[in-house]
């Protein structure tokens, strides 16, 4: 069963990874709460685990995703983290497959199924176009289409990613129903917007905001980015 949950372009991805818990990650996602509703922009936060509760409760805007789900049933299983109690904790989905916590792609399969089983979105990572058109078979509802070699590195010229607009074709050929996130090395609103011009439907970032002098102006300046970015491309596409 494809779950139903539908995301509208242009979305944004804030993940704290392990830089952000308790009351500095409540308060991003507050921030954060109210810059989507400012710009129209949904913006998926993965907190911490144990955070979940707390900032779905206090938040309307934003949808609030795990960093990882395990693809296990009721039962055993001491450590991982359950589709089930996700959806009880308040998260929205569940983001799969990242560099930092790999995943077999049989697991991957199954992973996406226990979310679809329970109403959770899937949000699957993939280093290059191969592994995105794999990914892609499984039918998850996001894919985040990021090299591992610029996760947390400054890429230099975001418009040089010639390969945007072949991961989405290429994807939408497979499924057109999954939207497909292009991140990594995302620092500035300018990258933000510029990636949306090669036709990204969405972007993220995690050091360029957690990592800040300023984390809520910096996220402020990339959700603004975002928007002017789409609607400068949507006009044109128009004319």
């Amino acid at each position: 069963m494809y779950s139903a949950f539908q995301i509208a372009p242009p979305f944004f991805e804030i993940g704290p990874k392990a830089y952000l818990y308790g009351e500095d990650a409540m308060m991003l996602a507050l921030e954060a709460d109210r810059i989507s509703a400012k710009y129209c922009v949904q913006i998926i936060y993965t907190p911490q685990y144990v955070d979940i509760p707390a900032i779905a409760r206090a938040t309307k805007h934003i949808l609030v995703f795990a960093q990882h789900m395990d693809p296990i049933e009721i039962g055993r299983g001491i450590g991982a983290v359950l589709a089930e109690a996700l959806k009880s904790a308040g998260a929205k989905g569940a983001l799969l497959n990242h560099a930092e916590k790999k995943m077999a792609l049989g697991d991957i399969a199954k992973a996406i199924r226990r979310a679809d089983d329970v109403g959770l979105a899937s949000m699957v990572c993939a280093d290059n176009l191969m592994e995105a058109m794999a990914v892609a078979q499984l039918g998850p509802n996001i894919i985040i289409a990021e090299p591992e070699a610029l996760i947390g590195q400054q890429p230099g010229n975001v418009g040089s990613r010639t390969y945007v607009k072949e991961i989405n074709e290429r994807v939408r050929a497979i499924d057109p129903r999954i939207q497909v996130l292009h991140s990594a090395g995302i620092k500035t609103g300018q990258d933000v917007y510029d990636i949306i011009q090669l036709g990204a439907e969405a972007t993220g970032c995690t050091s360029g905001i957690v990592r800040a002098e300023n984390p809520v102006a910096a996220m402020e300046e990339m959700i603004k980015a975002l928007r002017e970015s789409w609607n400068a491309r949507k006009a044109a596409h128009r004319s």
